[in-house]
């Protein structure tokens, strides 16, 4: 029978999490430069044990970030190239027909490289419906079926997919029930010069010095519980569902720029997102509660990947972030 961690245990696991903050920048400095804001999110959806869909274009250093977290916390990790040809065994495993020492024949459940802490989906839009969906169940239910028996994935699990965001001929979109799925939509963009030039130079030379493994598997599960423990006040909530729901078209006291922009909203996953990801936020800059600058700094990585813009607001130029921008504004604050 589990029992609840006394004070002294959260004060101790707070003040490693604290800690642990300023090691993590200082290890990943060793390999990565720049994109400061898209590794506060990839660690703010580990401590909140969400998913996460990253968008970029290609060479901008997304598989080895994960990789490199993934090392950080001592944490399996498998990446898949998602291809037109990848089928679902690929990816969950599948049975193969084996013989004992006694030549009796049976079959036996070979494990797919889902079966680590850490997958990182590259290209998912590359890949049909149906093999993107044989990671529907992997995400929400923590457990793949073969065969019809149910096999449990490693604790902690996380699935980080990439999109290429041009060349989009000949993919397949991700439909919105498995997008939804997804903790943060992570936007990559392009580092500025003085970065660039950093990041030629330390590629350039010798290898980089050797990473520190700073945390274990234990310790990530133990930050997930935590994080769920932070308080937050009920204004702050109720503010999060507000945004959530003002995004949706054609409902009571949504936004006129939202009916004539939006074809689509957020739903309720997107409120609870904005929660768990505002009290990860918040431990990790060293703070026991969430404030209002938490759920507003993570309006965009929640809702861009959730909010569908009509085709006038294509045609008027407006992007999905300009949406949230204007939701941020005028949503009424607590």
């Amino acid at each position: 029978m589990s029992t609840e961690p006394t004070y002294e245990e959260e004060k101790e696991v707070v003040e490693k999490l604290r800690q642990g903050r300023t090691a993590i920048d200082q290890q990943l400095r060793k390999v990565i430069v720049g994109q400061q804001e898209v590794i506060e999110q990839l660690l703010i959806a580990l401590f909140s044990g969400g998913h996460c869909l990253i968008t970029g274009a290609p060479g901008l250093a997304k598989t080895l970030l994960v990789r490199t977290i993934s090392q950080l916390f001592d944490l399996e990790f498998r990446r898949v190239q998602f291809t037109p040809d990848l089928m679902p065994s690929d990816i969950i495993g599948t049975e193969i027909l084996q013989e004992d020492e006694h030549q009796r024949r049976h079959l036996q459940f070979v494990k797919g490289p889902i079966f680590a802490n850490v997958v990182l989906a590259d290209e998912i839009n590359r890949t049909p419906p149906k093999t993107q969906a044989a990671l529907l169940e992997a995400m929400q239910e923590k457990q793949v079926t073969a065969a019809g028996l149910r096999h449990e994935l490693p604790r902690p699990f996380f699935v980080l997919a990439t999109q290429n965001p041009i060349e989009m001929e000949g993919t397949y979109p991700l439909p919105e029930a498995q997008l939804d799925r997804f903790m943060f939509n992570v936007v990559v963009d392009y580092l500025s010069q003085d970065d660039e030039v950093a990041v030629v130079q330390q590629t350039t030379q010798q290898a980089s010095e050797k990473l520190e493994q700073l945390f274990t598997a234990d310790d990530l599960i133990a930050f997930h519980d935590i994080t769920t423990r932070v308080p937050i006040g009920e204004p702050l909530v109720r503010y999060a569902v507000r945004l959530s729901s003002a995004s949706r078209p054609n409902q009571e006291g949504t936004p006129e720029f939202v009916n004539q922009w939006v074809s689509w909203g957020a739903g309720l996953r997107a409120a609870q997102s904005l929660v768990l990801g505002a009290k990860a936020r918040a431990l990790l800059n060293g703070r026991s509660h969430v404030s209002l600058e938490d759920l507003q700094h993570l309006a965009k990585p929640v809702l861009r990947h959730r909010v569908l813009v009509s085709y006038r607001a294509e045609a008027e130029g407006i992007t999905v972030d300009q949406v949230i921008d204007k939701l941020l504004e005028d949503v009424a604050k607590p």
